[in-house]
């Protein structure tokens, strides 16, 4: 799109300075800074995008990230989007996350979240708005005071340049800039003009995570800040019924012992002290209706909900019934997900200072919106009394979309009556998670007389996460339990349905959430109509793809890198799978050997079609991420339940993939002009499925769930 211009909605200079905060003498548009620069005052409506810059009188110029960072690289591809069009060095700016506020909120989630591999999608326009709404507000201003036409004038590196050598800095021009209204109309930058979007960039975070000033929520540290653990119910959602802290209370450190909601918390001078004191507890537990879960009757009721549970339409497409009735041949499969838990690297923790009616929270999490509403709730206090600062997250993944954590911590914290660190163990993060639902899937296709598909019925039967999550009402389509259900194949005759399905065990959103099922299950079945009427898979599905030009290119140029059809190494085998998601498209080849009946993944090639990319470094970055995240669910992920107890504890039992086991990843990005897809995940739904795949080729067994244990591959 050639000079493309957005119109926004005219914006009053009144309102305009209400977003702002001038105490520090520089253009602040609306948005509070850690480190006390200013209350957070956004204002304007969800696409009036005023909140993202803030310029010094000294031309110090922060850039604001409305997306939580948890190493997926948003701290540096949100401000690239901004100073495109501000036209500022990326290298020379800060970068800051942002309060809670409407103007932060994620237009493609109706919510301030990071998640759905949206942040890019969402930022792509209205960041570049931003910066150039504010370019455009310097360079009006320098004309003002200079007393000459603005269209002589141009913003370059920080400074508005004018006539006969005039400059001035962004610094000496903020104050002025700031009394003027927000345009109504900017002009974008023709994409073949970007200097630094599109561009390879190094990540602007990486120097204060490798010397140590990256702040955590591990790391916080307040002023006469206590340490808190808390033993939970051993069944999740079970609660105390009473306690015996006498031997607690007289160990070294405690200070407090204090019975909440959601368990017993032991407070003391340090988090040893707390964790050691909390193992001399002693806690009855009302376990509640949990307790009498385990795999087999969870699996049981997801058995039988997919034969009589209300079937809700995903898609439908000709006649599947009658075509499937006059089929030459008719294949079935089903395929089976487990739970899975997030396993970020740092556990749950969060830092809360209940007094005097206000709450300051600091912490890692991806929905400060919904952290700030938690409060409310728990504590009974307006916005304006809770103050909440993002720390840098050591992983997410969906967990830290969650809020039981947050609220504990400012539960404690109002008990004792001082800032509270509160820590999770690892085992404590294991066993009380909120985990990637159980899933069924069942396909049924009919071939015709070449083996070619006529006609397909799909059936996934799993748990709402957003039921729960977010009150969709019962019985109603959650998008979020069918991405990837409906391939890019061409199917003349197809019917493809969602049966919801509520195990008893809470369930959350898990990196690439429904495509994990969905994808696993369209692309091991593909793979097996290939093998049922003897045809090879990749030239299977290039045949269903013919009005498919992304997903047929990313799929060809894939199997070129890879060589397939040409001969491996003895004993080395691949499998392949394909997928749209978040209007990324994506294939993947993994080449594998198998050892004690167990796959070893050797290389995974992977050709990427996301449109246009901000951060090319980061894009890769995401892939390498996705798959080796993906691999540890492929091969270890499972999670077991046993009288409503989680049976796994640590790594020792919830094993991640090893630096050992990362195999070599070969990444092809295709050129694009199409909007920008989303990275984060679809990497992670696609291992899985390239893995059944190889492993089909190399045993001849089709191994239909996951995690691909010894004990799978010989039962098949």
């Amino acid at each position: 799109m050639k000079n493309p211009s957005t119109r926004i909605s005219s914006v009053s200079r009144r309102t305009f300075l209400q977003a702002g905060s001038l105490a520090t003498g520089g253009l602040m548009l609306g948005v509070s800074l850690p480190g006390g620069l200013g209350e957070a005052l956004a204002a304007g409506t969800l696409h009036t995008p005023n909140a993202w810059v803030h310029i010094a009188d000294d031309n110090t110029i922060t850039l604001i990230s409305a997306r939580s960072e948890m190493g997926q690289g948003v701290y540096t591809s949100m401000p690239m989007l901004i100073a495109e069009e501000l036209n500022v060095d990326l290298r020379k700016i800060q970068v800051a996350i942002a309060p809670p506020g409407k103007i932060y909120v994620n237009a493609l989630l109706g919510a301030q979240i990071t998640g759905g591999s949206t942040s890019v999608r969402d930022g792509w326009e209205k960041l570049r708005i931003a910066g150039a709404q504010v370019r455009e507000m310097l360079i009006s201003a320098a004309a003002n005071q200079w007393k000459v036409d603005r269209s002589g004038l141009r913003a370059e590196n920080g400074m508005v340049l004018g006539p006969g050598g005039r400059k001035a800095s962004y610094g000496q021009l903020a104050a002025a800039a700031a009394a003027l209204p927000v345009p109504e109309k900017v002009t974008l930058k023709d994409p073949e003009h970007f200097a630094i979007v599109g561009k390879p960039t190094k990540r602007l975070d990486t120097p204060a995570k490798v010397n140590g000033r990256a702040i955590y929520g591990i790391d916080v540290k307040l002023p006469g800040m206590v340490y808190a653990s808390l033993e939970q119910c051993p069944v999740i959602g079970g609660t105390p019924k009473s306690f015996d802290a006498t031997k607690a209370r007289s160990m070294p450190g405690v200070i407090d012992v204090v019975q909440i909601p959601d368990g017993v918390a032991v407070v003391a001078d340090t988090y040893w002290h707390a964790k050691t004191a909390r193992e001399a507890l002693r806690v009855q537990w009302d376990e509640g209706p949990v307790a009498a879960l385990d795999d087999a009757s969870m699996w049981q009721g997801i058995r039988a909900a997919a034969e009589t549970g209300k079937r809700l339409s995903i898609s439908s497409k000709g006649d599947a019934a009658s075509a499937m009735a006059h089929a030459a041949k008719v294949v079935k499969a089903e395929y089976t997900l487990p739970l899975v838990a997030h396993a970020a690297l740092e556990p749950m923790n969060f830092t809360a200072h209940v007094a005097d009616g206000k709450c300051l929270l600091v912490g890692p999490t991806q929905f400060q919106q919904g952290a700030e509403g938690a409060i409310m709730a728990a504590l009974g206090l307006k916005a304006e009394d809770i103050t909440l600062q993002t720390t840098f997250l050591g992983g997410g993944f969906g967990r830290r979309l969650e809020l039981d954590f947050i609220v504990q911590a400012a539960l404690i914290s109002k008990a004792v009556g001082k800032p509270v660190k509160l820590l999770w163990t690892r085992e404590d993060d294991t066993r009380h998670d909120f985990y990637r639902p159980m899933a069924l899937n069942q396909l049924e296709a009919g071939l015709d007389a070449e083996g070619m598909p006529v006609a397909m019925n799909y059936r996934v039967t799993s748990q709402s996460i957003t039921q729960r999550a977010f009150g969709l009402p019962k019985d109603t389509l959650d998008g979020f339990m069918v991405e990837a259900a409906v391939p890019r194949y061409e199917l003349p005759n197809a019917t493809h349905e969602l049966v919801i399905h509520d195990t008893g065990l809470r369930a959350g959103y898990w990196r690439a959430v429904s495509h994990n099922m969905n994808a696993f299950a369209n692309e091991s079945f593909i793979d097996e109509l290939a093998a049922a009427t003897g045809k090879d898979p990749y030239a299977y599905r290039m045949a269903l793809l013919k009005n498919q030009p992304r997903m047929a290119h990313v799929l060809k140029t894939a199997a070129d890198k890879a060589g397939w059809g040409k001969p491996l190494p003895t004993g080395r085998f691949r499998g392949m799978a394909i997928m749209e998601g978040y209007d990324t498209f994506m294939a993947q080849i993994a080449e594998i050997s198998v050892k004690d009946g167990v796959p070893a993944v050797h290389k995974v090639v992977v050709v990427a079609d996301l449109g246009r990319m901000v951060n090319p470094d980061t894009v890769a970055a995401q892939l390498q991420s996705g798959i080796n995240f993906g691999l540890s669910a492929a091969l270890y992920g499972e999670v077991n339940i046993d009288k409503g107890r989680v049976r796994q504890s640590n790594f020792n039992d919830f094993p991640v993939v090893r630096m050992y086991e990362s195999p070599a990843i070969d990444i092809t990005l295709v050129p694009s002009t199409e909007k920008p897809g989303g990275i984060g995940e679809p990497a992670t739904a696609l291992i899985g499925p390239a893995i059944a795949n190889a492993l089909f080729a190399a045993t001849g067994k089709r191994v239909r769930q996951m995690p691909f244990t010894a004990a799978r591959l010989a039962s098949a």
